[in-house]
C-alpha cells in the first residue's frame, strides 16, 4: 500500500459495499459511493485512459469543480503511472494554456460544457493535448469534434480494453512504486508564472501518516470537499488522508449551495484558508446588525464571555465557576445556534491553512467552543509542517512541526523546513529546484521565529517585510487581514516599504456594504458608485481607525497606524492578474499598475482621477473616468486607545 490506488483497493477489499467514501448531491439527492464502487469506478476509467493510450509518465490535466468523477480520473491517471495535473476550475484561457503547454498534458479531462469551450479556445496551442473527456453532456449534443468524448464513452472503450487485456489493470497498479510522481500541483504564482511541484506519493502518504499520529481523525468522520481541486489542501484531505483514514468525502451540489449542503452533512472535521472563515463571520456580522437591539446586546455580552473562557482554557488556567455559568447560558442562547447556522454544528477539529490568520477571526470561533485551529504548510512540503495540538493552542502562532518534520530559521529569518514530505522537484525547472532546496533544506520564503516552546510564528511573506524610513519594522500581511476582520472590507493591500508612513488601498465587501446602503437609504448603480460615496468613506474610516485604535495600544506598533487609505473603484481580480485564484495579493502587479494612486496616498492631494476601460462581452471597449477621494486619519496616541481598549 505505498501508492494511492493501491491504498484505495486495499480500501475495497476492507470496506466492500458497507461503508460510504463519498457522496455527491444532485438535483437535491445525496448520490451515495461505498469502497467498492470508488474503485470499479477508477479501474472503469483508467482501462478506458490506457485504451486512448495514455501512459505511464503521461500527464492527465482535470478542470472543474469538486466532482466525484474528476477525483475518479485522478486516481485512474496515477493508477496507470500517468501524472494528473489540476486546474483551477476559474482559470481564463492564457492560464490554461500555460499550464496544459508546460505540462505537455496529452489528455484533459473537463467538468462541463464551460470548462470544454475553454479548453477548445486553446486547443489550437496545444499540440500535445489529444483529446478530451467530459463528464456532464448537458449542451454537448452538438460538439463533434473527434477528439472530444463522453466520458460514458471513456467507460465503453475500458471495457472493450478489458476483454482484450484481462488483469491489466491489476498489473499497472503493482507496478506503482511510492516514489512515482502522485501529482503536479502547479503554485499560485504570486511573483511570476507558477511553477509546478512534483509531489510523490512517499511526500503524500508519509505527510498524512504523520498527521494522523498527532490528530484524532477517525474513519467515521465526514468531510465536505469543497476547496479548489488545484489547491493541494484540498487533495490532501479528500484524497490522502481519506484513503488513510476511510471516512467519507461529500461533494456539494454547486459552488453556490455549499453553505446548505454544509448544514445538511455535519461535517466533524473542517477545513478552509482564511477567507471562507473570514466570509462566514461577516455573514454572521451582517445579521446581527440587522437583528434588534435586544439580540445584539445578547451577542456581544456572550461573545465577550465567550472569550474570556477560550482565552483561560488555551493558557490552561481554571476557569472561575460564575464564568463557566454564563458560558452555558452563552452556549444556548449564542454559541451553539450560531455553530448550526453556520454548519460546525458537529465539528471536532476546524483548520485554518493556506494563508495567514487574523486575531480576531480567531477568537470569535474559539469563543464558540470550536476547536478553531490554525495549520502552517504549502505545496512544497505536501501541504502541512506544522499542527497545533488540543492541549496547547495558541492565538499568534502555527503550531509545533508535525513528527519526522524539522524547523529552523536561517540567518535571514526564513523559515527551513526538512522532512521525507518535502517535495520531489519544480517539473522543468531545476534551477527553481535547486533555489528552493539546499542540502534537504527547503526554504519556504516565509519569514517567521520559533519561540521557547517549540512553537512556530508566520511573520509574512520574507520578501514582503521591510521597514518604514524610521527603522519601523513593517510586515503588510499582519496589518491587512487586521483589517479585513471588518465585514465591510473584503481586500486590503497595506503600503509602507521605505515609505514614511503606512497607507492603504481597499476594496469594500459589495453584498455587505450594499446591504448596510439600503438600511441607510443610500441609492447606488455599482461597485464603483456605491466605492466612492462619502457615507460609504465614514463608514470604512471608522473600520481602519478601530485598526490604529489596536495597533495605538501597543508601543512597538503605533508607528504602524494607518495615516490615509483610499476605496479603489475596481475589485482586484484574478483576471487581471491582481489576486490568485486562491486569494493572495500580487504586490509587485499592484505596486505596478496603481502607481499614480499610491502616489496621491503620499502627496497633499485629497483626490485623483482613474479612468477604467471597460470591455463588454462583444469585445467593445469604453473607458469611464472617475474621481477617488483620498482619505486621511488623525493619529491615535497611546493614551487615548488605552481608554477606549477593553
Amino acid at each position: 500500500m505505498d501508492t494511492l490506488p493501491k491504498r484505495l483497493a486495499a480500501n475495497a477489499q476492507h470496506y466492500g459495499q458497507r461503508k460510504i467514501a463519498m457522496r455527491e448531491k444532485t438535483l437535491g439527492i445525496w448520490q451515495p459511493y461505498t469502497w467498492g464502487q470508488y474503485l470499479d469506478h477508477v479501474k472503469a476509467l483508467a482501462l478506458g485512459l490506457a485504451a486512448l493510450h495514455l501512459q505511464r509518465g503521461d500527464k492527465l490535466a482535470l478542470i472543474g469543480d469538486n466532482r466525484p468523477q474528476l477525483y475518479w480520473a485522478l486516481l485512474a491517471a496515477e493508477a496507470l503511472g500517468a501524472i494528473p495535473v489540476p486546474l483551477y476550475q476559474d482559470s481564463i484561457d492564457r492560464e490554461i494554456q500555460y499550464v496544459l503547454e508546460h505540462s505537455e498534458a496529452r489528455i484533459a479531462v473537463a467538468e462541463d460544457q464551460e470548462q470544454v469551450d475553454k479548453l477548445l479556445h486553446v486547443k489550437a496551442a496545444l499540440p500535445a493535448l489529444e483529446h478530451i473527456i467530459y463528464v456532464d453532456p448537458k449542451g454537448m449534443r452538438h460538439y463533434r469534434q473527434p477528439f472530444l468524448l463522453p466520458l460514458t464513452r471513456a467507460h465503453e472503450l475500458g471495457r472493450q480494453f478489458e476483454r482484450q487485456h484481462a488483469g491489466f489493470f491489476e498489473a499497472e497498479l503493482t507496478r506503482g512504486t511510492t516514489d512515482d510522481i502522485a501529482i503536479i500541483a502547479y503554485t499560485s504564482g504570486t511573483t511570476g508564472t507558477p511553477k509546478g511541484v512534483m509531489l510523490s506519493h512517499r511526500n503524500l502518504l508519509s505527510n498524512a501518516t504523520n498527521f494522523l499520529q498527532v490528530e484524532d481523525i477517525r474513519e467515521d468522520d465526514e468531510v465536505m470537499a469543497y476547496l479548489p481541486m488545484a489547491w493541494v489542501g484540498d487533495f490532501y484531505f479528500s484524497v490522502v488522508l481519506a484513503f488513510l483514514a476511510g471516512y467519507a468525502v461529500n461533494c456539494p451540489e454547486d459552488p453556490a449551495t455549499v453553505m446548505r449542503d454544509l448544514r445538511e452533512i455535519g461535517p466533524t472535521f473542517f477545513l478552509s484558508p482564511p477567507r471562507i472563515w473570514e466570509g462566514l463571520l461577516s455573514a454572521v456580522q451582517v445579521r446581527i446588525d440587522d437583528a434588534d437591539r435586544l439580540k445584539r446586546w445578547l451577542f456581544r455580552y456572550f461573545m465577550g464571555i465567550g472569550q474570556r473562557v477560550a482565552r483561560q482554557r488555551m493558557l490552561r488556567q481554571p476557569v472561575p465557576l460564575g464564568l463557566r455559568l454564563l458560558y452555558v447560558l452563552g452556549k444556548f442562547w449564542i454559541y451553539a445556534p450560531l455553530k448550526d447556522h453556520m454548519g460546525l454544528g458537529r465539528v471536532r477539529l476546524a483548520y485554518a491553512g493556506g494563508a495567514a490568520l487574523g486575531p480576531e477571526v480567531f477568537q470569535f470561533y474559539r469563543a464558540l467552543g470550536i476547536n478553531y485551529k490554525q495549520v502552517y504548510g504549502l505545496t512544497e512540503c505536501a501541504a502541512l509542517a506544522t499542527y497545533q495540538p488540543d492541549a496547547d493552542v495558541r492565538a499568534e502562532t502555527v503550531g509545533k512541526p508535525l513528527p519526522a518534520v524539522e524547523l529552523r530559521i536561517s540567518e535571514s529569518g526564513e523559515v527551513l523546513i526538512k522532512a521525507p514530505s518535502v517535495f520531489v522537484g519544480y517539473y522543468k525547472n531545476p534551477e527553481a529546484t535547486q533555489t528552493a532546496l539546499t542540502d534537504g533544506w527547503l526554504h519556504t520564503g516565509d519569514a517567521g521565529f520559533i519561540d521557547r516552546a517549540g512553537h512556530l510564528t508566520i511573520i509574512d511573506r520574507a520578501r514582503d517585510v521591510s521597514t518604514l524610513t524610521d527603522g519601523t519594522v513593517f510586515a503588510p500581511q499582519y496589518l491587512e487581514n487586521r483589517l479585513k476582520f471588518s465585514p465591510f472590507i473584503s481586500e486590503a493591500v497595506v503600503i509602507g516599504r521605505d515609505r514614511p508612513s503606512v497607507t492603504a488601498l481597499l476594496n469594500i465587501d459589495l453584498e455587505t456594504v450594499g446591504n448596510w446602503a439600503e438600511r441607510q437609504g443610500i441609492g447606488y448603480t455599482n461597485y464603483m458608485d456605491l466605492s466612492q460615496k462619502p457615507q460609504v468613506y465614514e463608514l470604512i474610516a471608522g473600520e481602519v481607525a478601530r485598526v490604529n485604535q489596536a495597533l495605538a495600544s501597543d508601543r512597538g506598533m503605533q508607528a504602524l497606524s494607518i495615516q490615509k487609505f483610499l476605496i479603489l473603484h475596481k475589485e482586484l481580480d484574478p483576471d487581471d492578474a491582481e489576486i490568485t485564484r486562491t486569494r493572495k495579493v500580487r504586490r509587485g502587479v499592484i505596486e505596478e499598475r496603481y502607481a499614480e494612486i499610491i502616489e496621491a496616498l503620499y502627496s497633499d492631494a485629497d483626490h485623483i482621477k482613474v479612468t477604467t476601460t471597460i470591455t463588454y462581452e462583444d469585445g467593445r471597449q469604453a473607458s469611464l473616468e472617475s474621481s477617488l477621494r483620498v482619505q486621511a486619519l488623525p493619529v491615535v496616541s497611546a493614551g487615548a486607545a488605552a481608554a477606549v481598549m477593553p
